[in-house]
């Protein structure tokens, strides 16, 4: 496996079955769908045409919980107020079937004026002709952080803008860690090795406490290590720009806490780590510490019923450079076969800058990306996203940079991810010959 004569045909052929796959699935979508791709040919583009006389109608399509429908709604109430002559159409469903949906309507030509966006697919349509760049649409950017802006930047132009930014964090119990007789671990100076040095002190201190949960199922670890050694998981370019010792270690970090009792063993993190937030070590309070987006801090503390604290990721001290990086919680696009697009762009300006759709919709998709709106909602927010507003602003003065947008097929990588740290938790597969497995799929995965 590690030899570069089998690893280079193992990767033409990954390739090579990943372009017959996509080529297959694509005549199926449409075919199915009857209709064209929804790529805008070169002479041919509708979303530069002059907006209709009188009223406009716009569809906008995210994704979500009943409460999130709902008060999405309130807000689409409240932007036709103030815009009359602009109807709202809500287009909605769960996460699961979400993209489906998006991907049927994209091939059949009827793709939502807005599009509510993730950043593991957003370069997928952007490379596909589907979005149009917003900053020729001149929606207002001006107060959104530049670095955290520049994540909705690919193919030469800003394709989707963030609705708000996460964290991604280590969530600790201080009751845990009392009673364990533990101090709580400086996050502004421990390593990877001080994690798993406290994680397996808090074990074998607790009765049925573990010290951590497994974090090796979020490609997010990979990639704040990475750029901790100043490497990225993904460059510029869309190429992998991770080395094969840092994703070793990062499957080690996993093993060393299994071997030294800090994390439960192989079947319970699997099966942990399938609960979420409300049967996580956290939440059910068997464990000490977990990673989690900065987002959740709410429900794990609510499923844990104790107050939890958000810590940085051990590492940010120790290496070349910080790894930690805002990141969108979604983000707003318009498509490119937008009828009224002037329209389209209106709402979004709307979702991001007014600030009455600002105190309606919260945290729900993230901490609000503009600043401005940010700080006036504060006052509003349950004490666990105050709390989330704190730490990112906190970290904030230390983020480098943020990663660039995912290359396409970047959303096939968590599951690649799942699958290859579930074989590493039951010693199927060793960290090196993991880390090139991993690197493997990857790249055949999105290129």
């Amino acid at each position: 496996m590690n030899t570069s004569t089998t690893r280079t045909a193992r990767r033409a052929a990954r390739r090579g079955a990943a372009t017959a796959a996509a080529l297959v699935a694509g005549l199926l979508a449409l075919t199915a769908c009857s209709g064209d791709s929804g790529i805008v040919p070169a002479d041919e583009d509708p979303g530069s045409s002059a907006p209709a006389d009188g009223p406009v109608e716009i569809r906008f399509s995210w994704w979500g919980s009943d409460t999130r429908h709902q008060t999405t709604q309130e807000i689409i109430d409240l932007f036709e107020s103030k815009n009359p002559d602009i109807t709202v159409v809500p287009d909605f469903t769960d996460w699961g079937g979400y993209w489906d949906k998006l991907a049927t309507s994209v091939a059949a030509g009827d793709a939502p004026d807005v599009i509510t966006q993730e950043e593991r697919y957003l370069a997928d349509y952007a490379g596909r002709g589907v979005l149009a760049d917003l900053a020729e649409l001149g929606v207002d950017t001006a107060a959104i952080d530049e670095s955290v802006l520049a994540t909705g930047e690919t193919e030469g132009g800003l394709y989707g803008i963030p609705t708000g930014v996460n964290a991604y964090a280590v969530l600790a119990d201080p009751q845990a860690f009392e009673e364990a007789g533990v101090d709580l671990p400086d996050d502004a100076t421990w390593s990877w090795e001080d994690y798993v040095d406290v994680a397996n002190e808090v074990s074998a201190a607790s009765d049925g406490v573990y010290g951590t949960q497994d974090y090796g199922f979020n490609e997010a670890g990979i990639s704040i290590r990475a750029r901790q050694l100043g490497e990225a998981l993904y460059t510029a370019d869309g190429a992998l720009g991770v080395s094969e010792q840092t994703v070793a270690d990062f499957f080690q970090t996993s093993l060393d806490l299994q071997e030294g009792g800090g994390e439960p063993d192989a079947a319970r993190s699997v099966e942990t780590e399938a609960a979420g937030p409300e049967g996580s070590l956290l939440g059910t309070n068997t464990g000490a510490m977990g990673f989690w987006w900065s987002n959740q801090l709410g429900a794990v503390s609510t499923a844990a019923g104790r107050d939890l604290e958000l810590l940085r990721v051990p590492g940010e001290t120790s290496g070349e450079r910080t790894g930690m990086y805002l990141k969108p919680a979604m983000y707003y696009s318009v498509a490119k076969t937008s009828k009224h697009p002037e329209a389209a762009a209106a709402f979004v300006d709307f979702l991001l800058n007014d600030p009455e759709a600002g105190a309606l919709m919260l945290s729900d998709r993230g901490l609000p990306v503009n600043g401005e709106v940010r700080e006036a909602i504060l006052g509003d927010l349950p004490p666990a996203d105050q709390q989330v507003a704190a730490f990112i602003e906190e970290i904030g003065a230390d983020v480098v940079d943020s990663p660039p947008v995912p290359p396409q097929g970047a959303g096939d990588v968590t599951d690649i991810l799942i699958r290859i740290n579930t074989e590493v938790l039951f010693g199927n597969l060793s960290p090196d010959d993991a880390a090139a497995q991993f690197l493997d799929e990857v790249e055949a995965a999105t290129s």
